[in-house]
């Protein structure tokens, strides 16, 4: 396959796989915000800075709102910013705009449906977003953004021969998650409120219960949260499920497996230390138990884990991509 058609498909995946994954991030951050009682102007500032912050995009965001951005970061230009602002490359608009054009870049190495998916997605986006109707219910609205990736995922998979080109497809599918999953998890821990997790799980504090409620509930984890622990739900046990829990889907583990697997399929003369460095990631979290995440510190954790999935990508586009 030529490098510029995998680029292409592996971009694609990415690129819908993040336009997803903003939108359960931005619905953890409007669910929080409504929990009982509420939160304070101020509260709700620092956790849309916290956004900006695990996503790295502060730079971007006080480019686009001047300077007096720095003083007060509004919880709903935040959600503007990250919804519909094309100059942020993450943005839902943006996200879901380059899947598109990687799609129509390699319409022939697609199946029709997958094309039509796409594509359908993209016209519809533009809809929704015409005179900020998305703005009267915006749960709604990130429900929809979820369902299309759902959709897009279910028909990659239910019509693409398992050759290369859908490799390259699960293969970003699987890096995007993971990194934005990492991302989803360590938000809590650059809002400036976060005590040790050991003091949270005995902690009765409802506030705290709802977001962490939130946060399964974003990644589809709630009802397998609770045929998994069939108890309360605690920091710690979030963490284990949504890190070492290769049976949870949207975990850490799980993402790890899928790009392994993929990436040992594709190998090529170039890849064994992508390979290699793969495969220690794994096999580091599959033999980690979370009291040593949890000693390490789980933001710690996470920021080394950023570091070293960020570097596989990498390692990826050097050794199969356009460079």
């Amino acid at each position: 396959m030529l490098s510029s058609t995998a680029d292409h498909l592996f971009w694609m995946a990415r690129y819908t796989e993040r336009a997803e994954n903003t939108a359960r991030m931005l619905d953890i951050h409007l669910q929080s915000s409504l929990l009982a009682g509420g939160k304070s102007e101020d509260q709700r500032s620092q956790a849309a800075r916290a956004m900006l912050t695990i996503s790295e995009l502060e730079p971007a965001y006080f480019e686009a709102h001047g300077d007096e951005a720095n003083d007060v970061i509004s919880s709903d230009s935040v959600l503007r910013f990250m919804v519909t602002n094309a100059s942020n490359a993450s943005s839902i608009y943006s996200a879901l705009y380059a899947a598109r054009e990687n799609a129509r870049a390699v319409r022939g190495a697609l199946t029709t449906e997958l094309w039509e998916t796409v594509n359908v997605t993209w016209l519809e986006l533009q809809e929704r977003l015409a005179n900020d109707t998305w703005t009267l219910d915006m749960p709604a609205f990130f429900e929809w953004v979820k369902h299309r990736a759902h959709l897009t995922r279910g028909v990659t998979s239910g019509t693409m021969p398992r050759d290369d080109a859908y490799r390259f497809v699960a293969l970003g599918n699987a890096l995007e998650r993971a990194d934005n999953v990492a991302r989803l998890l360590d938000v809590k821990f650059f809002e400036g409120t976060a005590a040790a997790l050991e003091n949270w799980d005995a902690m009765v504090d409802k506030g705290e219960y709802y977001h962490w409620a939130a946060i399964l509930r974003s990644v589809s984890g709630f009802e397998i949260y609770r045929k998994t622990y069939r108890d309360t739900i605690t920091p710690a046990r979030v963490a284990e499920l949504l890190i070492l829990r290769a049976d949870m889907p949207r975990s850490l583990m799980a993402a790890m497996n899928a790009l392994c697997n993929q990436l040992g399929r594709l190998a090529n003369k170039r890849s064994s230390q992508t390979i290699r460095h793969a495969g220690l990631l794994q096999a580091q979290i599959q033999y980690a138990s979370i009291d040593d995440i949890l000693q390490q510190g789980l933001h710690a954790y996470l920021t080394q884990f950023l570091e070293r999935i960020n570097a596989i990508g990498q390692g990826i586009s050097q050794d199969f991509l356009v460079a």
